[in-house]
């Protein structure tokens, strides 16, 4: 196994193994929020699959974490105590009873217009189903027509942030069903086989913890494959990968829905460590910033990406509670990024390749020496 490989297997053992250890090194509040920035990680790995692998920057990602988070906190929202206290035979969210019309009847079916379509969401199988199932069939569709249009490049980027930005609004306008603005709160807590995971408990931290080993696998073991040698000469040129008889929409749309089922997995994750879903989610500013989180880590590199997303994100934590930084936190990361894009243009996953490479280069004998050490054996 060449050296390269075997210091990139270890860099992921190592980086699954902290994962799991974190929990000895911090309290509850801090497992929370630690949490938070492994869901982070996953959307890191999302972007990578896309940007880096297909060549396709999607700046409307966050229509598929928001779909996600969407699908299981309206679950969550019916499993809510308020939501089980309305005297109704089944849950009724309270912002429904808010929005209904007098003389509305109080129950999920009918209080409004649209409130039956939460009417499978009183099982939380349902709603967790949803949170992969609805980002893969959008994905799906988009990802069809883009493709076999042969869109691709800036439209790509425009096509996703103009849907991403539409569905936003669609949320925000379906007040009584969605309650608009202000997104679902009040959420119960998922409950899988007994077990409730209670956002500030190890058992989430947990569950955080084992989702992004197992997105990292899973999308390492799919790099490995000829599937994405064919996706990355699609990327490098894909008239010649079209002449060589690949079905290029067919590689490029798999990929674009394995990337959305990533983010509507994190947007799930999301839910259930912060107990809210907002429209926030499918904002311009969230998209973009997860493309900033793969630049810093590296597109290129999984790893890379991941991490870049988790250390960005406290980074910005920690200095957006400096009360001697907190004006000009926003300031210091978009510094951050540019002196990474001016002198890292392959993030921190380009450069730890670089470094490795160095190494080789320097343990390998040069050829003049090896051709002496070489005559000295047959003399």
């Amino acid at each position: 196994m060449a050296l390269e490989r075997k210091i990139q297997l270890a860099a992921y053992g190592l980086f699954i193994a902290a994962l799991f250890l974190a929990p000895a090194f911090g309290d509850e509040f801090w497992l929370n929020r630690i949490a938070k920035y492994l869901v982070y990680g996953m959307l890191g790995v999302a972007i990578a699959l896309t940007w880096g692998y297909a060549g396709i920057l999607n700046l409307g990602q966050g229509l598929f974490f928001g779909m996600g988070a969407y699908m299981l906190a309206m679950s969550l929202k019916l499993a809510s105590p308020t939501s089980l206290s309305q005297g109704s035979d089944t849950p009724v969210p309270d912002f429904m009873l808010w929005n209904a019309e007098p003389g509305a009847p109080t129950d999920l079916c009918c209080i409004n217009k649209g409130s039956f379509l939460w009417l499978p969401f009183q099982h939380q199988w349902f709603g967790l189903a949803m949170g992969i199932v609805v980002p893969v069939l959008i994905a799906g569709v988009l990802g069809a027509v883009i493709f076999r249009k042969r869109i691709s490049g800036v439209f790509v980027s425009i096509i996703t942030l103009a849907l991403v930005l539409l569905v936003r609004l669609v949320l925000v306008d379906a007040q009584p069903i969605t309650n608009g603005f202000n997104g679902l709160t009040d959420l119960g807590w998922l409950t899988i086989g007994g077990i409730e995971f209670d956002p500030y408990s190890r058992a989430t931290y947990y569950l955080c913890a084992a989702s992004l080993s197992l997105t990292l696998i899973v999308a390492r073991l799919l790099a490995d494959t000829r599937a994405s040698l064919i996706l990355q000469a699609i990327r490098d040129d894909q008239l010649r990968a079209r002449y060589l008889g690949f079905n290029v929409p067919v590689y490029q749309t798999f990929f674009f829905v394995v990337s959305a089922a990533i983010a509507g997995f994190a947007g799930m994750l999301y839910v259930v460590v912060t107990e809210f879903a907002s429209p926030t989610f499918m904002d311009l500013s969230f998209s973009v910033t997860m493309v900033v989180w793969a630049a810093v880590g590296g597109r290129s590199s999984l790893l890379g990406a991941c991490i870049g997303a988790i250390l960005i994100n406290m980074i910005e934590a920690q200095v957006s509670e400096t009360e001697a930084l907190v004006e000009a936190w926003k300031a210091i990361i978009g510094l951050i990024f540019v002196l990474v894009v001016l002198f890292m243009p392959r993030g921190l996953g380009g450069l730890a390749h670089a470094l490795v490479a160095r190494f080789q280069r320097d343990e390998q004998p040069s050829a003049p020496a090896a051709v002496g050490a070489a005559r000295s054996e047959t003399a």
